[in-house]
């Protein structure tokens, strides 16, 4: 569990914050009000776990824009890793945001950053429309979350 806060828990206003997509674009959450968000947080970029993660949100893009929400990927890995790891992957359509610095800030703000290892926990959080936490949840480093899980959630919004 992250040391630094309590994780993020449903009803909770999900706080602000802008950071730059692996195509070194601004991305600011309250840009996305009117639309949901899952912010799936990943530990780090070219590892096996995270990249099926990210691919699973690629995979599932086009279902999660047609349900109103919008999946990105967090990591504290820069922007030029997060482009080379983007291209590597085949990933096109989903924005993977670099929370590099100030290191894992995002993470720490959401009370998921891992002090010890230096990166955050493997974990999605999803805010509906008008920016309020309405699912959270941490995962084991090595488990890979369960996209359907996800998309059931949101379904259910």
């Amino acid at each position: 569990m992250a040391e630094s806060k309590m994780v993020l828990q449903k009803g909770e206003i999900a706080p602000d914050f802008v950071l730059k997509d692996h195509e070194g674009k601004e991305f600011k959450l309250s840009d996305l009000r009117g639309k949901r968000a899952l912010l799936s947080f990943h530990p780090l970029a070219w590892t096996g776990i995270c990249a099926k993660q990210m691919r699973s949100l690629e995979n599932n893009a086009d279902l999660f824009e047609s349900l109103n929400t919008v999946p990105v990927g967090i990591s504290v890995d820069s922007v030029p890793t997060k482009k080379a790891w983007a291209a590597n992957l085949g990933i096109n359509k989903v924005r993977l945001l670099s929370d590099f610095w100030p290191h894992g800030g995002i993470a720490k703000l959401y009370g998921l950053f891992r002090e010890k290892d230096g990166f955050s926990e493997r974990a999605n959080v999803i805010i509906d429309e008008s920016g309020n936490v309405v699912f959270s949840n941490v995962y084991e480093l090595g488990q890979l979350p369960d996209i359907q899980e996800i998309v059931e959630v949101v379904e259910s919004l």
